[in-house]
């Protein structure tokens, strides 16, 4: 069985690449899997991203803010799983440490504070190093600073 992809033409890919960004916040490496997923050869990959970014349909910084917003405030993740993602999309450090001013210092520690007490209620573990170890590598995992971790592990558990 022969499968035809649809070819598009780079005015048909700019719109519907368009809409694809204004939907959501999209960085260069999403937008550029796209346009290969569709088919588009690299010189109309170039020529449709200049054109995103002219039209402010791409920019990195905001899609940078916008993602650290997002994923501490609904997910939880602490500031080293956002650096480990944004790195991940080829984000620049420039990016990355604007993005990570949008978290407020004490709204991430009371974040850090409520996702550590919800956990040790969930945790039936009756050894004290067990249950720190237990709690400490679940904040880990969430991407929070081991020291602020190894603080609020020995905090609530003594």
């Amino acid at each position: 069985m022969n499968q035809k992809t649809k070819g598009y033409t780079v005015q048909e890919a700019t719109k519907k690449i368009e809409s694809y960004c204004a939907y959501q916040d999209r960085c260069h490496k999403e937008v550029v899997a796209k346009l290969k997923d569709m088919g588009m050869i690299p010189l109309a990959v170039d020529t449709i991203i200049a054109q995103l970014i002219a039209d402010r349909f791409l920019n990195e910084e905001r899609f940078a803010k916008s993602f650290a917003r997002g994923k501490f405030n609904i997910k939880k993740w602490g500031k080293n799983r956002i650096v480990r993602e944004l790195k991940f999309r080829n984000i620049s450090k420039y990016n990355i440490t604007i993005a990570l001013k949008e978290i407020e210092p004490e709204a991430y520690l009371t974040t850090l504070d409520d996702l550590a007490n919800k956990r040790l209620q969930q945790i039936t573990e009756t050894n004290i190093q067990k249950r720190r170890k237990k709690l400490a590598d679940y904040l880990l995992y969430r991407g929070w600073e081991s020291h602020l971790v190894y603080e609020k592990t020995f905090e609530l558990i003594k």
